[in-house]
């Protein structure tokens, strides 16, 4: 770093503030030091900067499975998000409990943990080890932990009020796990859109997100004529158990998924879906929980790169930010 510093001109510990990332440099300064840190070979070494800093730059991802495309989409943007500002990841499996995987991330050395999805429903603040960091996508605010998620329940609202607006009398829900928090509020938004209607919603179809749930529980919706599937793999068995009832998608019967999982565009018809911004829920998460680590406050902070357009939300108090939907309309939804 001193070679660096002589190199650039300035000093070891402006040097010290490129390393590290740090905004309190002049960009003019950043790129000159930059440029003598290339010249010159020098690379930061993680191990030695553990051990003055006491901070290892990585941190832990937790969860149940990563055979769901939520949770798969979830560990490449994450992985990406890390990288960028610095910082390892190291993945970890929970079974029944997250306790285990919790001391498996401390024997690491991680500086903090982002916990996804089902995972995130075994986690309560009770349960962090002192010391460690800890963010949790999808779960309610009332954990007492920092919460990112997506607004399930405004995109809910979204396909069951396009659904109504396109002239249908109801809309039937293919709802998640009745354990799944994303689930809940998806249904949740669901309820909303048709009381605010004046509707009655029907009972709930329920399948498991995978597209064999869906196939399976298509004969329980044969009277619909709009289907609002908790998810897109759910709406694609759930579209093919329609047809082969006798039920044509989308002529007789409208069907609106949710998460844009890249086939969607190509399913028979082409779905319209709620698209969910992994990218950005993953900036968020990891956002805040490198700005637990470092210290800075990131109360208000915008997330970058929303599918909307807009200032993406913001933290609400301290503990929660939610990150926005979008309605894609495509061809499995008509006006009758």
């Amino acid at each position: 770093m001193a070679m660096v510093a002589g190199r650039a001109g300035v000093s070891g510990q402006t040097v010290s503030r490129v390393v590290n990332g740090s905004p309190r440099v002049d960009p003019a300064t950043r790129a000159r030091v930059e440029k003598a840190m290339a010249e010159l070979g020098y690379r930061p070494h993680r191990a030695a900067r553990a051990l003055r800093t006491g901070r290892t730059q990585t941190i832990g991802l937790v969860v149940t499975t990563l055979a769901t495309v939520g949770n798969s989409r979830m560990l490449q943007a994450t992985a990406e998000a890390a990288e960028e500002r610095g910082y390892a990841l190291l993945l970890v499996t929970a079974g029944d409990t997250v306790s285990d995987a919790f001391e498996r991330l401390r024997d690491q050395g991680v500086d903090g943990a982002i916990v996804l999805n089902e995972a995130s429903a075994l986690t309560t603040a009770e349960d962090r080890p002192e010391g460690l960091r800890l963010v949790v996508v999808d779960a309610p605010a009332e954990t007492g932990l920092r919460v990112v998620h997506s607004d399930h329940a405004g995109g809910a609202v979204a396909a069951t009020s396009r659904l109504l607006s396109l002239g249908h009398q109801n809309v039937w829900h293919l709802a998640g796990p009745a354990d799944s928090f994303a689930a809940a509020e998806r249904e949740r938004g669901w309820r909303e859109a048709l009381q605010r209607n004046g509707l009655t919603p029907n009972p709930v179809v329920r399948g498991d997100w995978s597209a064999e749930s869906g196939y399976a529980v298509a004969g329980e919706l044969l009277e619909a004529t709009a289907v609002f599937s908790a998810n897109d793999q759910m709406a694609l068995g759930v579209i093919r158990g329609l047809v082969e009832n006798g039920r044509g998608v989308p002529d007789q019967v409208s069907v609106i998924g949710f998460d844009d999982v890249p086939d969607a565009a190509n399913y028979r018809p082409p779905l319209t879906t709620i698209r969910q911004d992994f990218t950005a829920l993953a900036v968020a998460a990891v956002d805040a929980l490198v700005a637990d680590i470092e210290g800075a406050d990131i109360e208000g902070t915008e997330i970058e790169g929303a599918e909307t357009g807009d200032a993406a939300s913001a933290f609400d108090g301290d503990t929660q930010t939610i990150v926005p939907t979008l309605l894609i309309e495509r061809a499995s939804a008509i006006r009758v």
